[in-house]
């Protein structure tokens, strides 16, 4: 049995990657004014930046019930197996209105066959679980080992990342204000990581370069086997910065596989420009 694989626009994954490895594309939507975007469908992330930078709050929302009905349903007739890789459940409703959908579909097609997994990840870390997916689907496992395989990826990707502004975490509520007020106000730059699928701040340090080097340094205390595993890199419209810290760590660790992608624009409207994060395994895979 095929095996079709689903996936948010939280995952910050170019729209081609969907395209070109027949992923199931599922956008989380983006209202700035008064208009209401599909993300990667009819936005891009630049122009998110653009907006911010003009001085405009974009504002996202979930996955629309309708939509995951339909694809739900349409799984359903086709007979194919399922797998949603979904964004942290921690960060979004999108993970819970899926489950919710799944139910009712089942109650018409009681044969849809669709495992849906809260990733408890966000960005790359989210996106690099789910080109392992592509990865290991092609290679021809079973639906149960795929299943084992993102489980174990998602339990064991760290986050970090760091913002410029922490206002921005402040208004999503995504961090306290108490602690965003604080960092403007001193100026000091938060190093933050995803526990559990939540936003955690680790420390605050001074100064860009101290900054990126405490990040590596925390990479060296968690990763494992950095050398060999595929290094994600995001960035909030700040390419050279992204391209810096990728030097950065195949000078220190020697690996030799990135994923390097701009910041999308449902998780830009809430981290801003600037934003750094870099995700990798704290585990290597047996």
């Amino acid at each position: 049995m095929s095996i079709k694989l689903f996936a948010d626009s939280a995952s910050d994954l170019p729209l081609s990657f969907f395209q070109e490895n027949d992923v199931q594309l599922i956008p989380l939507q983006v209202h700035i004014d008064q208009d209401e975007y599909k993300d990667l469908l009819t936005i891009q992330p630049k122009k998110v930046y653009e907006e911010i930078r003009a001085g405009k709050m974009p504002k996202t929302s979930q996955v629309s019930p309708q939509l995951f009905e339909e694809l739900f349903t349409n799984l359903a007739k086709s007979g194919e197996s399922g797998i949603y890789i979904a964004f942290s459940s921690e960060l979004s409703g999108t993970y819970q209105t899926a489950v919710m959908i799944r139910e009712q579909v089942l109650e018409e097609y009681p044969d849809l066959d669709l495992t849906i997994i809260d990733s408890k990840c966000a960005s790359l870390g989210y996106g690099l679980t789910v080109i392992s997916a592509v990865e290991q689907l092609k290679s021809g496992v079973s639906k149960e080992d795929l299943i084992h395989i993102i489980t174990f990826q998602c339990g064991h990707m760290e986050h970090l990342f760091t913002v410029e502004d922490l206002d921005f975490l402040a208004r999503g509520g995504r961090l306290s204000r108490a602690s965003a007020f604080l960092g403007g106000l001193l100026n000091i730059k938060p190093l933050l990581h995803v526990e559990e699928g939540k936003l955690v701040p680790i420390e605050k340090i001074r100064g860009k370069k101290k900054l990126i080097k405490r990040i590596l340094d925390v990479m060296e205390e968690r990763g494992a086997d950095l050398s060999n595993q595929t290094i994600g890199i995001s960035h909030g419209d700040d390419e050279e910065t992204a391209l810096e810290v990728k030097k950065m760590i195949e000078e220190r660790f020697g690996t030799k596989n990135f994923s390097v992608n701009i910041i999308g624009s449902v998780i830009a409207a809430h981290a801003g420009p600037g934003t750094l994060a870099i995700f990798f395994l704290n585990k290597k895979q047996a």
